[in-house]
């Protein structure tokens, strides 16, 4: 394993600085603490999908997959084409949703780890809602010790086990449904007169875990994409299993068991890729519930919207499902955020920035007026929704420390153009380095053509400085 130097003296903080922190500067110069105090505070609500790719919705271009309510969000809001998860698993990433940090601070990398009462103190929910929100909690949490957490909430309803449930009458409900009611049952409890905080948090389209099913849509959307025919994955020509690493080329791994559970075999890639889709558009439905109550509770014009995923999701790629590793289908999401107080002309603008799932945190907390809170490291998004040509960062840290004998660690630095990956469990450490530009689908590793060499170092050396930061 490559020891990181020690830090330099100046110069490498002020690159990191440049790199990770610009958006700070322009969001604190545009509008001071007291301004925001003295707007009226917005409702916001998230919606927060698990396992929901970046391009699983209509309105990211997929021709396939019916998502009319989502797409209506992006058509009134803003939707951000690099949206990336700094690690991707649920536990991980939600708790960096929440707290606006890199695990490597939150310390969340285990289902049984939760945040301390100090680091919830200082997440998005617990803030809005000491600072007079009235909030509530539908859905999938995913981070240990929920009795911890329940007090920030004056609405609570928390699950993520199973899809197939029954209603207060004794009927079948899909809990994607279920949810929907739940969330509905929140709204009609808040008025104008108080800002409310909804996260909804859908299990959707996880699959159902132990069960041979694995995907379990609502019986009411078995009948979309029946007899269409999903074409293979981007590339599948040239992603051949047997390219991957060692460690990932293997039956053994985590990756490979569960494809060959949800994509190998007789039209199995079919069924799956359809119940998927089955799943995203059960989402989109209750997207739809929850924007027609706002409507009908004249709440609408004064609620802002986030739509979004904890992390992406291999839907055959490689010959892999699941997540966990560095590539894009694994760690890059769907992100729109509907603000109905912009102006007409910003409603439906596309932001290429590099936005991370820590930056929903400071946003939210930005959008509440709310002063920054130092221990986030997360940027706040407003410049961005603002229509402003704010300076960005180009750079993140990735990092997976997830322990599971089947499943490798890694870390390394997204950049512009080029991403370096390590897998750090081995001896030596393996390495790849892909062109984003050239080869977006990161077929070729380029960490030992001798031409990339001098790249190949900059990237160490920009992950050795990003490690010292964050790791």
């Amino acid at each position: 394993m490559r020891t990181p130097p020690m830090p330099r003296p100046i110069a490498w903080l002020v690159v990191a600085v440049a790199w990770l922190s610009p958006v700070v500067s322009a969001a604190q110069e545009n509008g001071s603490d007291a301004a925001q105090a003295d707007a009226p505070r917005p409702n916001i609500i998230v919606f927060l999908a698990d396992d929901l790719r970046h391009d699983a919705l209509g309105c990211a271009g997929n021709a396939i997959v019916q998502t009319p309510h989502i797409d209506a969000l992006a058509e009134r809001g803003t939707r951000f084409t690099d949206a990336y998860v700094t690690t991707p698993i649920c536990c991980t990433s939600r708790a960096s949703f929440f707290t606006g940090q890199y695990a490597s601070r939150h310390g969340i990398h285990q289902f049984n780890q939760p945040l301390s009462e100090a680091q919830w103190a200082q997440t998005y929910p617990a803030i809005l809602h000491d600072a007079g929100y009235r909030s509530g909690f539908v859905g999938k949490f995913g981070i240990a010790q929920l009795d911890r957490y329940r007090p920030s909430f004056d609405y609570w309803f928390e699950h993520q086990s199973r899809y197939e449930h029954e209603d207060d009458d004794g009927h079948p409900i899909h809990l994607t449904a279920l949810l929907g009611n739940r969330a509905v049952a929140f709204l009609e409890t808040c008025t104008a007169d108080q800002p409310f905080l909804l996260s909804l948090h859908f299990k959707a389209p996880h699959v159902q875990d132990n069960d041979p099913r694995q995907f379990i849509p609502d019986p009411a959307f078995m009948p979309l994409y029946e007899g269409v025919e999903i074409p293979p994955p981007a590339g599948h020509e040239q992603r051949r299993f047997e390219d991957l690493p060692a460690l990932l080329a293997n039956e053994g791994y985590e990756g490979r068991r569960r494809w060959r559970l949800r994509f190998d075999g007789d039209d199995a890639y079919q069924e799956s890729v359809r119940n998927y889709y089955r799943l995203v558009s059960g989402i989109d439905a209750v997207v739809g519930r929850v924007v027609a109550q706002l409507e009908h509770q004249g709440l609408l014009d004064h609620t802002v919207i986030i739509f979004t995923s904890d992390n992406g999701f291999f839907l055959g790629e490689w010959g892999l499902a699941g997540k966990w590793i560095g590539y894009d289908e694994s760690i890059r999401i769907p992100l729109i955020i509907a603000d109905p107080r912009l102006p007409a002309d910003l409603h439906g603008q596309v932001r290429e920035e590099m936005v991370l799932n820590l930056d929903l945190a400071p946003t939210m907390v930005g959008l509440a007026g709310l002063p920054r809170v130092g221990s986030m490291q997360g940027a706040d998004l407003t410049p961005l929704l603002d229509g402003e040509p704010a300076g960005w960062r180009d750079t993140f840290f990735y990092e997976h420390r997830f322990r599971h004998g089947a499943i490798p660690r890694s870390e390394g630095v997204v950049g512009p153009r080029f991403k370096y990956l390590r897998y750090y469990d081995t001896d030596p450490v393996i390495e790849q380095l892909f062109d984003r530009e050239a080869d977006p689908l990161e077929v070729h590793n380029l960490a030992d053509e001798p031409d990339y060499r001098e790249q190949l170092e900059t990237m160490r050396d920009t992950f050795d400085r990003l490690s010292v930061l964050f790791g």
